[in-house]
């Protein structure tokens, strides 16, 4: 047992690693000047950070091969969408943008001066233009958009909703349940509700241009919501994109306290290393050491930009990482 030797990897290495500092050693100016010009190079690649970032919900917070998503194969492939648009038949959220209306007073919302207002909001949507209109970007169904329920019954016409015998939830064939909340019945007849959700679904295959519609509905939204006069209802409103957009939203509110927190980080890193000592003290050591670990991230995110790596902002937190192991070896 003492003639069995456990370093056959061990000491290859380290002679290798011997003979690698003396030669750092005999040539500084070279290795430093190298060493900058690598990162320097390989940290352009983060030109190509914005058009390769990836943050994605489903993407980044779910696994590749998970069990919902071959399940949701398996829909896809029994209950393809067919031609006719069938909100039934999603198997996703779909693209779509939402409202929710209420009344201001918190009363009945089937009155004649609430759909004065819901069917003007309605045309307001509908007459959204981001180089595609409604009309071109709509699901369809027997050749025209989707439309919503209550408006036909009413056949867009506010004063017909105080002569109409509504029946809930199936009225002549139709389904009311997703269009009309809170509400109140006599028999089955609706008397009065407190909602009236509108859908506007958009054709998926046209991924390119659905997300400019939406966001034009939600500067739309966001516009109508802050108008104080004239309006005689509360709008909420929702579409498929928002979650997505506030996840993004949230991701650039936290950037600039990133570099806070990188500052105190590299700065309790140093410190940590200081010494009464002026012989034990590794102040330089840490700086450099500091030094160092930013660039082999600048130059490893870069490389990887450069070879077409998605960019997600989960890996932000690498350098803590990196710097917490730099102290860890160094203390």
């Amino acid at each position: 047992m003492a003639k069995c030797k456990t370093d056959c990897i061990e000491r290859p290495l380290s002679l290798v690693f011997e003979k690698l500092g003396c030669v750092i050693g005999r040539h500084p100016c070279v290795f430093v000047l190298l060493s900058l010009y690598v990162a320097a190079a390989l940290g352009a690649g983060f030109i190509f950070l914005q058009e390769r970032e990836a943050n994605d919900i489903e993407d980044q917070f779910t696994p590749i091969n998970g069990p919902a998503k071959l399940e949701r194969a398996i829909v896809v492939e029994n209950f393809p969408q067919s031609e006719e648009f069938s909100q039934l038949r999603l198997v996703s959220e779909g693209s779509y943008a939402s409202l929710i209306i209420t009344d201001l007073q918190g009363e009945n919302i089937l009155n004649e001066a609430a759909f004065i207002d819901i069917i003007a909001l309605d045309r307001q949507v509908k007459s959204i233009s981001t180089g595609n209109t409604f009309e071109k970007l709509c699901a369809k169904t027997k050749g025209k958009c989707m439309s919503n329920e209550i408006l036909d019954i009413i056949n867009y016409n506010a004063t017909e909703i105080l002569y109409l015998n509504i029946t809930y939830p199936m009225n002549n064939g139709m389904f009311l349940g997703t269009t009309i909340g809170g509400v109140e019945l006599d028999s089955s007849k609706l008397t009065s509700a407190k909602a009236v959700r509108l859908f506007y679904f958009l054709d998926e295959k046209k991924t390119k241009e659905n997300p400019y519609w939406l966001d034009g509905f939600l500067k739309l939204l966001s516009n109508y919501t802050e108008q104080k006069t004239s309006i005689k209802v509360h709008v909420s409103y929702f579409t498929s994109v928002s979650r997505q957009n506030e996840f993004e939203t949230n991701s650039d509110s936290v950037i600039p306290l990133f570099s806070i927190t990188y500052f105190l980080a590299i700065t309790i890193s140093i410190m940590s290393c200081l010494r009464l000592d002026c012989v034990r003290t590794k102040v330089w050591v840490a700086t450099f050491g500091v030094v160092s670990a930013g660039m082999a991230v600048l130059a490893s995110f870069g490389l990887l930009l450069f070879c077409g790596m998605p960019f997600a902002m989960t890996v932000a937190t690498a350098p803590f990482l990196i710097l917490g192991k730099f102290i860890y070896f160094i203390s």
